[in-house]
């Protein structure tokens, strides 16, 4: 069965279910996108992957992460195998000791795993063929994905840019730290594009 590798394109408010989120998966070689209906807590695992956050104390995909690095188990990739009645179906493919085996998985776990690990995450021509969008790439912008919370908001980083224009580099760092602690990622993540914006990264 043909695979087709799939990268996290970004996450977005959901136009069909309130309080959710839609996960955008897009085809690496391709203009077709996969989107996957999550819940909150969920999108906010995966954002906080994306943006690549620390958190002070490791939360519950960082721990799975860890616990695997402790006991020699290499997530290798991730599968989105199957799809019945609109739910996806997913696989994390692991190796350990020279063995690979499979453990399934809920999809939006599976992808915050994969972010965390880097590791590929792959589905099915017959899957993509079925609940792939086509998108007109001259639409398509190409923007770094944001956390959910900042995408329903409009113009956030013009906001950030207001807020935080009186404040030093330096001070935006000790906000930054104190907004991890804090676990406040959504602003986290606007002070984050604030000093990047600065650096000119």
């Amino acid at each position: 069965m043909s695979k087709v590798k799939l990268k996290v394109l970004g996450l977005s408010c959901s136009q069909t279910q309130t309080g959710a989120y839609a996960l955008i998966l897009a085809e690496e070689n391709g203009n077709r996108r996969i989107p996957i209906v999550i819940g909150g807590f969920e999108a906010q695992a995966i954002a906080i992957g994306l943006e690549r956050l620390h958190p002070p104390r490791p939360l519950t995909h960082d721990l799975f992460i860890n616990f695997a690095k402790t006991f020699g188990i290499t997530i290798t990739e991730v599968n989105i195998y199957h799809l019945e009645e609109g739910i996806f179906y997913s696989e994390l493919v692991c190796m350990t000791n020279g063995s690979y085996m499979k453990i399934d998985a809920r999809t939006s776990d599976a992808v915050a795993l994969a972010i965390r690990c880097n590791c590929p995450i792959y589905t099915t021509e017959q899957i993509i063929d079925k609940a792939g969008i086509v998108f007109n790439v001259v639409d398509e912008s190409a923007k770094q994905p944001e956390s959910p919370k900042a995408e329903a908001e409009p113009q956030p980083s013009a906001t950030g840019a207001d807020k935080y224009e009186k404040l030093s580099v330096k001070e935006l760092k000790k906000l930054l730290s104190k907004s991890i602690s804090n676990e406040d990622y959504e602003e986290a993540s606007h002070i984050r594009d604030e000093i990047q914006r600065r650096e000119g990264k």
